[in-house]
């Protein structure tokens, strides 16, 4: 079984983890902004999540002799466990329930502040429950004033929602006094010019709307999947904090999974190791998603048209981005818990900035912010000036488990 045991072995994982966790929410979130239900893209991202873990698991869990104190893989999965693996599936199933939040957030709230508040409310909760967990590993005058700029972040992240929603509102309002007979949403002729453009694929047009523009913002609406005009900020809020706190509990789920710090194992029963904790994980995580999507399909949410089984098969549009969405998150959930494993849970948290990653993706392919106004500016810039100083802060605070 390969370990990693370095301060530095565990930074490069925290690394890729960012870029992985980052890259996944924007891949997910360009095929909702193109059509395509979210129900599918999920059933078919957590096909490939599961994937992942299996091959981490028959890969990095299996190299080398395993030993009475650190068993490989195959070994673990006969020993008698199982209070270990409960805390590994619980960890599973509350970031199957934030994942499949976050999926309808990106709709209204946008991907950047989305991945800002639910990380920064994981880092705010799951990163102090991490510091007590790890026997206080990591350096707590310096973890905790980065937990303290997470914090800021939050409060940040709010009001650039708030206020991009008032710049849009200004753009559309505006749109609609220049429309004949004040039609501003369903307009005939703004549905029929713009709604078989592709935003995202460059598609050339002289009639292309251009980002942040009112005539883009009815061309998203036409064709996304996830209708948001006439909806409240509220919902859109209310869906991502509870999103950030179910993911703010699966770390420490899977640090108790991993080190059983409250000592459930019997006696002579070696931890789990992080790669069949993440293989259960894994499992509790897939299987509460394929339920959830499934019934979602036959009973949607938020006005989302029926689907079937049926449909969901035979939908080949996007699938293989979906698919490799969940072999991202997979693969970067799987070197979180490799990182934190070595230098302490409460440092791997700082793949929370993974906003980072996404606002680059959300600003470079949706066109998020364009044209908005100098205070959305002011606020958003802000907001990722508290994210850089708190990813520098939260990997400083790393310890090494002994």
């Amino acid at each position: 079984m390969y370990l990693v045991e370095s301060k530095g072995g565990a930074i490069a994982c925290m690394l890729l983890a960012l870029f992985f966790l980052g890259t996944w929410p924007a891949i997910l979130t360009l095929l909702e902004r193109r059509g395509r239900l979210p129900q599918h893209t999920y059933l078919d991202y957590t096909i490939t999540n599961l994937l992942a873990a299996v091959i981490i698991a028959f890969t990095f869990g299996e190299i080398g002799n395993g030993t009475i104190e650190k068993p490989n893989f195959l070994n673990q999965l006969s020993q008698d466990n199982w209070p270990s693996v409960m805390f590994a599936m619980a960890g599973g199933i509350v970031l199957s329930l934030g994942n499949l939040a976050t999926q309808y957030a990106w709709a209204f709230v946008g991907l950047s502040v989305t991945e800002v508040i639910t990380s920064s409310i994981t880092v705010v909760i799951g990163t102090t429950l991490n510091y007590f967990l790890d026997d206080k590993i990591n350096k707590a005058e310096i973890l905790f004033p980065g937990v303290g700029c997470f914090l800021i972040a939050v409060c940040f992240g709010s009001a650039v929602h708030s206020s991009n929603a008032a710049d849009n509102k200004k753009k559309l309002t505006s749109f609609s006094d220049d429309t004949k007979d004040g039609e501003m949403i369903n307009d005939a002729h703004a549905s029929e010019t713009y709604a078989k453009k592709d935003l995202e694929n460059g598609s050339a047009s002289n009639e292309k709307a251009k980002f942040g523009t009112a005539h883009f913002l009815i061309e998203l609406e036409n064709k996304r999947a996830i209708k948001v005009f006439g909806k409240g900020t509220l919902i859109g809020l209310s869906i991502t904090f509870f999103a950030g706190f179910c993911f703010s509990l699966f770390s420490p789920a899977f640090n108790l999974a991993t080190n059983d710090q409250w000592n459930t194992l019997k006696d002579g029963v070696p931890h789990l190791s992080v790669y069949t904790a993440f293989f259960y994980f894994s499992i509790s995580c897939f299987v509460l998603a394929i339920i959830l999507n499934i019934t979602f399909l036959y009973k949607p949410v938020l006005n989302l048209p029926k689907s079937s089984i049926k449909a969901y098969l035979s939908d080949w549009e996007g699938r293989w981005w979906a698919l490799l969405a969940g072999l991202l998150c997979g693969f970067g959930n799987g070197l979180q818990f490799m990182g934190g494993q070595a230098a302490g849970y409460a440092a791997a948290d700082a793949v929370q900035a993974l906003p980072l990653v996404s606002t680059f993706w959300g600003i470079l392919l949706f066109g998020e912010y364009r044209r908005s106004s100098r205070k959305t500016y002011v606020l958003l810039i802000g907001m990722l000036s508290m994210f850089i100083v708190a990813v520098g802060v939260l990997m400083a605070s790393s310890g090494h488990r002994k």
